[in-house]
């Protein structure tokens, strides 16, 4: 006979899924379909759209058969911590989506179906951000968490997202490898993010597998080091990264102007001048969430604080 427990998880994931994950299927789904059906108006950044929206719609789908079969025991970590997580994710992927979407691609397309369908496309993805994050909220203010220890619903831990997100935007622009290939101060850069974007996964996944408790230092001290490395490794990159794009001294070029790619303003693409000055921005954005986390965990420790807070 079903617990009382059980009923009332029964009523929270009715609430969720009627609220906030119908919709969220909705409309993720319906974004990549109108990409879809736009063709060889779609193009190279709408196929890596299309592939975002997908996503989001096949995880949703993956957490909703989860959470209406109850296989959350058959997972080697505490269930409840994905979806929240995973919320998180989708909802900065979902309303990045629709901003670069709108300013690098659906600008530029004609007046007529095919401009509709991206217009739609954007209108849906931003409308599934914000289901995302209502989700979230909905979820932290709803669960009883008095005996759950969640990552997501303490700073530091929006805090990993926020700067793993950042370096995958990051790492979106480096697709384009002309930007840093055989310049070896720009592919150090490029180990800072990549080295950073690890530390920042690790201990992400230390806590969402509740494997924190079972490192050799307490896991304050852990996070403060890495995180004072990671702060040091961003100031390199956000001195070397300008200095070797932009100065003509070091090989760079100062002006958009400068740039042939930029000349072209019917392209259907960010120049490489532009993708330039968006990975210096997100290094500066990036560099700032870091020392927000390193006072954070400065304060911990100069507390005396051995452990994470678990408190909402």
């Amino acid at each position: 006979m079903p617990t009382r427990a059980t009923w009332v998880y029964r009523s929270q994931f009715c609430d969720v899924f009627w609220g906030f994950r119908l919709p969220q299927l909705f409309s993720t789904c319906v974004a990549f379909s109108l990409v879809t059906d736009m063709g060889l108006w779609r193009g190279a950044i709408g196929n890596w759209f299309m592939a975002i929206w997908c996503f989001c719609f096949a995880v949703t789908l993956i957490v909703v058969i989860v959470e209406f079969s109850d296989f959350q025991s058959f997972f080697p970590f505490y269930w409840y911590n994905f979806p929240v997580t995973f919320a998180c994710y989708a909802a900065l992927i979902c309303l990045s989506a629709s901003i670069i979407y709108s300013i690098t691609y659906v600008r530029f397309l004609p007046y007529g179906p095919v401009g509709d369908r991206a217009i739609a496309a954007t209108a849906f993805s931003c409308i599934a951000s914000v289901f995302y994050v209502m989700d979230v909220t909905f979820t932290w203010n709803r669960y009883n968490l008095d005996d759950i220890s969640c990552y997501m619903h303490t700073l530091p831990g929006l805090l990993k997202v926020l700067e793993s997100f950042v370096a995958g935007v990051i790492f979106a622009f480096l697709s384009n490898t002309s930007l840093y290939l055989y310049q070896p101060a720009l592919e150090w850069c490029v180990a800072v993010y990549s080295i950073c974007f690890i530390l920042s996964s690790v201990a992400l996944l230390l806590n969402l597998c509740e494997y924190d408790n079972r490192l050799p230092v307490p896991f304050s001290i852990f996070q403060l080091v890495f995180t004072l490395l990671s702060v040091l490794l961003y100031i390199s990159a956000l001195v070397l990264w300008p200095l070797y794009q932009f100065y003509e001294e070091f090989g760079g070029q100062p002006k958009r102007s400068s740039d042939g790619d930029c000349t072209d303003e019917l392209t259907y693409d960010m120049c490489t001048w532009d993708q330039r000055l968006a990975v210096a921005v997100l290094t500066a954005i990036n560099l700032l969430v870091y020392v927000a986390d390193l006072g954070y965990w400065a304060r911990q420790v100069s507390a005396g604080t051995e452990d994470q807070p678990r408190d909402s």
